[in-house]
């Protein structure tokens, strides 16, 4: 990916260290919905199906790996075994790419045996967010969600949709000091 893209500097990639209030149109990208831990079988097949169908496109977009979670369970998410934990894993398109290069890029990355057929060209929208950077590991999230948590309460709103992650340091990263990812939920009304 060329950071310099004006698509790939927009405010959809960035995002303060405390909680704050945005609002995002709709976005274009490559994704592939599954269950299952991170890191776990099924999560692999899918990034790599994912990254397969990137590759292939005419100029390959490297945009940084998102996934949106959830868990269809009434306990908190960290209390749900991550065996449990249902994702939509998603990489960002230019709004202005032609969708019939999506499936030509399928049927291109087929031969690499991987899963190319689950992965679909989806819109999503996800309105009025509150969101921040989280700087370090991903296990320790939940103090960065806390905040989250008392900004909403303070503005009167409640979470309207799934929980989005945004990984700007490579996933594979194990150095917390180099760990960044965008933490969004989008909100209501409470």
């Amino acid at each position: 990916m060329n950071p310099t893209d004006a698509w790939y500097t927009d405010a959809w990639y960035t995002a303060a260290d405390k909680p704050e209030l945005v609002t995002f149109g709709p976005v274009h990208g490559l994704g592939v919905t599954g269950q299952g831990e991170p890191g776990g079988s099924e999560y692999g097949t899918c990034v790599s199906a994912l990254y397969a169908v990137a590759d292939a496109l005419p100029s390959p977009l490297m945009a940084p790996l998102e996934g949106r979670w959830w868990v269809e369970d009434p306990r908190p998410f960290v209390e749900v075994p991550r065996d449990q934990w249902r994702w939509h894993l998603f990489l960002r398109l230019p709004d202005d790419l032609d969708p019939a290069a999506v499936d030509q890029a399928r049927e291109n990355a087929r031969p690499s045996g991987l899963a190319v057929d689950r992965v679909q060209l989806v819109t999503f929208t996800e309105g009025r967010c509150v969101q921040m950077t989280h700087h370090g590991h991903y296990a320790d999230e939940p103090a960065s969600l806390s905040l989250m948590d008392e900004c909403m309460a303070e503005q009167g709103l409640a979470r309207t949709g799934l929980h989005h992650e945004i990984y700007l340091s490579d996933v594979r990263e194990t150095d917390p000091a180099k760990m960044r990812t965008i933490l969004r939920h989008p909100v209501g009304p409470a």
